[in-house]
């Protein structure tokens, strides 16, 4: 059974109980390119913006009250989870996101439709752009409830990183006494305290936060009244003033009005701002879950100095062998963010004079780099570090056994004695320890006073 619809392309049919209407429909056609639907959060932001102009909208006497109140309960209904299947479009889409504030116009006026005793399609009742649309164009409602989307996800990935923080500075404290040995460039170096090595994991992961809640107070700063240009064009001042206030009480996020409306309509660094936290964090993080598969390799043949949580089997065919998934996990999850970031940077270059088309594809990746931080820091806390434990006879024992103790012989003897030591304990396989005994460049006392590790870290 169908409805027929007409838009300015031509009259369509549209199934009779759909809520969505034909130029949903349209774009669902038009754009089948990712198979994914447009993410709740986003149509929850969609509403909450549709309901806010509602109530501003009647404030200053462009809607009725009939009208108004069909439109705030079918708003109230979707932000509480219902008719989400109706939202079709694909995230990514032409036109800047017009499918996508049509998709909800249609609904919710449908719905208000509905709500008033009417047939579904029959806008005399409620219009789409009339009514739901009212003094706003997709240009102001889309980046709105972009920034709407990214700030919800980002305090969720914000608390997650606070966590894998506390975490790491958890065993900062844990491991401060076991002493291991450093490595640059993959080879000998000089002894460091295993807690060290989690402190500085613990100082990265700080910086990042700083720059998410950085960009974070950039989501909140919205072009919401800016009409199609920025210059409010069909929209009375008072409506265009108390948005940012209505809908940060809808919402219960810190909104305000851009101060150049203009500006907020054709530039998009705000989110490439976003995704660059995003990007850097994720950096720290793989760089971190490099070093505890290199620390945990073995458990005979590799450093073996400390232990990952055991999670599932690692081979189909090798009996007993357990892979360090979940750090294998975090940096997959890097991959994707850093790629996505690219995809942004070129989709924030992208516009042309007041508008940037790119920005569904832009809003798509930057959600996605969100949630995969997201779930990863969450299961590399949950999953790997809590559970990490230090082989501490074996940081001593390849302490003991490195030749890049000799570093701290350096300032009595000098640096070329120094590295003939080196050479011989690398020659021979005796301990540099033993090289200098055998040497009697120093006395005994001296010798275990300054290959002491805890004098060297």
């Amino acid at each position: 059974m169908y409805r027929l619809e007409k838009d300015s392309i031509g009259v369509k049919e549209v199934p009779v109980d759909a809520y969505y209407g034909v130029q949903s429909l349209r774009g669902c056609e038009n754009f089948q390119i990712t198979g994914q639907q447009l993410r709740p959060e986003f149509i929850i932001s969609l509403a909450q913006i549709k309901k806010a102009c509602a109530i501003c909208n009647h404030a200053v006497g462009q809607l009725d009250g009939k009208r108004f109140k069909a439109i705030v309960t079918a708003c109230d209904e979707i932000i509480a989870g219902k008719l989400h299947d109706q939202f079709i479009c694909d995230p990514i889409q032409g036109g800047a996101g017009t499918t996508a504030n049509m998709n909800a116009n249609e609904v919710i006026a449908n719905r208000a439709i509905e709500l008033l005793g009417g047939k579904k399609g029959d806008y005399s009742i409620v219009h789409p752009n009339d009514h739901v649309n009212r003094a706003q164009s997709t240009n102001d409602v889309i980046p709105t409830a972009a920034k709407l989307t990214a700030a919800k996800l980002l305090l969720k990935c914000i608390d997650t990183a606070k966590t894998m923080h506390s975490c790491l500075q958890s065993k900062e404290r844990e491991f401060h006494k076991v002493i291991k040995m450093g490595r640059t460039q993959m080879q000998d170096a000089v002894p460091i305290r295993l807690g060290d090595e989690f402190g500085a994991y613990a100082a990265a992961l700080s910086r990042d936060l700083k720059r998410m809640n950085n960009a974070l107070k950039e989501m909140y700063t919205i072009n919401l009244g800016g009409t199609a240009i920025g210059t409010s064009l069909n929209a009375d001042p008072v409506y265009v003033a108390s948005l940012a206030p209505t809908l940060s009480e809808i919402c219960g996020l810190p909104l305000k009005k851009a101060t150049d409306l203009v500006d907020g309509t054709q530039n998009l660094d705000s989110f490439a701002y976003v995704s660059s936290s995003l990007k850097t964090c994720a950096i720290s993080c793989s760089k971190m879950a490099n070093d505890l598969r290199l620390m945990s390799s073995g458990p005979r043949c590799g450093f073996g100095e400390i232990n990952l949580p055991p999670m599932q089997n690692g081979s189909s065919i090798m009996p007993g062998k357990v892979n360090p998934v979940i750090p294998e996990v975090m940096s997959q999850a890097a991959f994707c963010i850093m790629g996505n970031d690219m995809c942004i940077t070129m989709a924030a270059e992208a516009g042309q004079l007041e508008l940037n088309y790119a920005e569904p594809v832009l809003y798509h990746k930057l959600y996605e780099s969100i949630v995969a931080l997201t779930g990863a820091m969450d299961t590399m806390t949950k999953n790997c570090l809590v559970g990490i434990t230090a082989n501490k006879d074996r940081c001593r024992e390849l302490v003991e056994g490195s030749v890049g103790v000799i570093t701290a012989i350096c300032p009595i003897v000098g640096y070329a004695e120094a590295a003939d030591i080196a050479k011989k304990a690398i020659a021979t396989g005796a301990s540099v320890r033993e090289v200098l005994r055998e040497k009697a460049i120093l006395p005994e006392e001296e010798i275990q006073k300054i290959l002491d590790p805890k004098t060297m870290v």
